[in-house]
This record gives C-alpha cells, sequence and structure tokens, in this order.
C-alpha cells in the first residue's frame, strides 16, 4: 500500500478561476473530476501493489486494473497540464523562442499551426489535442489523443494540452466546441509551454 507520501496529492488550480471564457462553475466542475483521477490513480495503485503481495497478478481482475491504471494515470496527469498550461489573460509566446523557431520551421508559420491545432481540437470525438516534441527527431505534431490511454506518440513530449472531453466545455459552450478552442486560446500560458520545450 502506498503511504501519504507516495501517494498522489491533487494540485489546486484555484488561480484560474475568473479566467476569461471558462465560468467558475465549469473551472470547479473540472477541477473535482481531476481530483477523481487523482483518488483513483492512488487507489488502482494500492489494489494492484496487494494483488501481487497475495500472489494475485494472474487473475484476469489483475489484467484489467493494470490497464485501468493508465486511463486514471494519464487523466490525471493531462488534466495537470491542461491547467498549467492555462492562465487569466494569457501568456503570448516569445517569438524569438526556439519553441517559436520549431513551431515555424514545422508548420511554415504559427499562424498554420494554430489553424493545425485547432482543427484537431474540433475534430469529431472525445479526447485531447496535444502539440508533442518528438526529441528524437526534432519534430513537432499537433496529434489526437482518443481517451486517456489510446494514441500517444511513444517518445514524444506533451507541450500543450487542450481538453476536448464534453466536460471541459459543454456547460459554458453547449456544442460550440471552437468557442471553447477559441478561449481557450487566449489562455495559454505559453511561458509554461515553452519551458516544457527542451
Amino acid at each position: 500500500m502506498t503511504t501519504s507520501s507516495q501517494a498522489y496529492q491533487a494540485k489546486n488550480y484555484d488561480r484560474l478561476l475568473g479566467t476569461a471564457g471558462f465560468s467558475d462553475q465549469l473551472l470547479k466542475n473540472h477541477f473535482t473530476l481531476y481530483g477523481g483521477y487523482v483518488t483513483n490513480t492512488n487507489k488502482v495503485s494500492d489494489i494492484l501493489l496487494g494483488m501481487v503481495r497475495e500472489g494475485k497478478q494472474a487473475n484476469p481482475e489483475f489484467a484489467e486494473l493494470k490497464r485501468r491504471f493508465g486511463w486514471e494515470f494519464n487523466g490525471m496527469r493531462l488534466h495537470e497540464m491542461y491547467f498549467d498550461n492555462l492562465t487569466k489573460g494569457g501568456a503570448a509566446i516569445d517569438t524569438g523562442s526556439g519553441l517559436a523557431h520549431k513551431i515555424n520551421e514545422a508548420f511554415g508559420d504559427f499562424a498554420t499551426w494554430e489553424k493545425d491545432f485547432r482543427g484537431t481540437g474540433a475534430m469529431r470525438g472525445i479526447g485531447w489535442t496535444i502539440l508533442v516534441h518528438d526529441q528524437h527527431a526534432g519534430k513537432l505534431f499537433n496529434t489526437w489523443v482518443n481517451e486517456h490511454d489510446m494514441g500517444h506518440l511513444a517518445g514524444t513530449t506533451p507541450l500543450l494540452v487542450l481538453d476536448v472531453f464534453e466536460h471541459a466545455f459543454m456547460i459554458d459552450y453547449g456544442l460550440k466546441r471552437a468557442d471553447y478552442i477559441e478561449a481557450f486560446v487566449k489562455a495559454i500560458d505559453w511561458k509554461m509551454v515553452q519551458s516544457r520545450f527542451k
């Protein structure tokens, strides 16, 4: 079993309350949902460890929980990255930064990157839109992650994370996902995104 020092703790994102384009009700609901991922990551981890200690790792239940762990853990981490790359009022990208240069190299210019990112986020379905960096080849991609545990590009580093599950926008925007993406883009903290680019 994990000790309290080993257990994951939900981060406090109250600093985002009052962000333009995001109602406090939407954000508070989203924070609660994120807290559930943290709780379940700890819970599933504890159950799996207990099963191993009891010699039950060959059971189908162990296999299903092992698969479920990826869902809970990635749900926790992706929400943290999503909230971390938001700020009230946004923070513009430093056009002289290495990340801006890489975006221009990969997409031709920032406007083309943004069209691709918005277009990826507006696709039908639930999931995540993520700007990732393939450090092995030095490339950037806007990718779609369907569910938390499916679609990650192995070996890439997430730089900018957009949650496009309905819980992230339906209270404020209904079916108008493009309007939500517009609000998201205005609230991006590019300093945080740039700090993820190594």
